[in-house]
């Protein structure tokens, strides 16, 4: 028996060297907006926090692609990219909106003055807790959809709704309540059973309608002329498309199980 084979499957393998620079630069500049989010968050500057985790979320969009377009996939930087995700979508986004809002949340007795740093911590911890089951399921889930919102998703539809009522001269005290509301809500979600589509499955390979550039057309054009209006408007749309894609789902497998059921009887 050679020396390198008394374990058989378990045999130690040779750890991997260095890192792949692109991919990982990229991933770098994600944790930098958001580490900057924060600092904007604490310095009272909501808006340029709001524009920090956006650009997070493009650079995070654009790592995984870029690694897998030149062949750079590494397990470091996966686990380097969960780690820039939840300072970037989960620390940041919570910071921000206990600072901008929920620090005016106020209560008759001694829970009052805690109830908005815990809705800020509810929603960060259940960004870690997306974050930890999405690495776990990262090789048998179905590429094509989430199990919970995604932590860039909620992120973003949070900050988006801080810049929209910043851009509409809409004061943190009047929303305090319906921030602490959606804070929760959102934290729950990323924690839930709900399936989100992923936009992962044509792996941008794919020919599309013709269709789907004119829409994407119109929408960089509605960009162009009111920023938070419209990303806070695809926010609403794509949390609440979670819960149709689920009903949906689950009507469709009670019908098809009736259909089975007549067709064995």
């Amino acid at each position: 028996m050679k020396p390198n084979q008394n374990n058989g499957n378990n045999a130690a393998r040779p750890l991997a060297r260095g890192a792949y620079l692109l991919p990982n630069a990229l991933t770098m500049a994600a944790l930098l907006a958001g580490f900057y989010a924060v600092v904007s968050a604490v310095q009272g500057e909501p808006v340029m926090a709001c524009i920090a985790v956006v650009v997070a979320g493009l650079l995070d969009g654009l790592d995984g692609r870029v690694a897998r377009l030149t062949g750079t996939q590494s397990e470091f930087g996966v686990q380097f990219d969960s780690l820039s995700d939840m300072v970037s979508f989960g620390v940041a986004p919570a910071v921000l909106v206990w600072t901008w809002s929920l620090s005016s949340v106020e209560l008759a007795g001694p829970i009052g003055e805690k109830i908005g740093w815990l809705s800020a911590f509810f929603y960060m911890a259940c960004g870690a807790l997306r974050l930890a089951r999405f690495n776990t399921q990262a090789g048998v889930a179905d590429k094509r959809y989430f199990q919970g919102l995604a932590s860039p998703a909620a992120a973003g539809t949070l900050v988006s709704t801080i810049w929209f009522c910043e851009s509409r001269g809409i004061g943190p005290e009047a929303v305090a309540w319906p921030m602490l509301v959606l804070t929760v809500l959102l934290g729950a979600l990323m924690v839930s059973r709900l399936r989100y589509f992923s936009f992962k499955s044509g792996g941008g390979r794919e020919r599309v309608p013709i269709a789907w550039i004119f829409v994407l057309l119109v929408v960089i054009v509605l960009l162009a002329i009111d920023l938070p209006a419209v990303l806070f408007t695809i926010g609403v749309v794509y949390v609440s498309s979670g819960l149709v894609l689920t009903l949906r789902g689950r009507y469709q497998t009670r019908r098809k199980r009736k259909r089975e059921a007549r067709d064995d009887a």
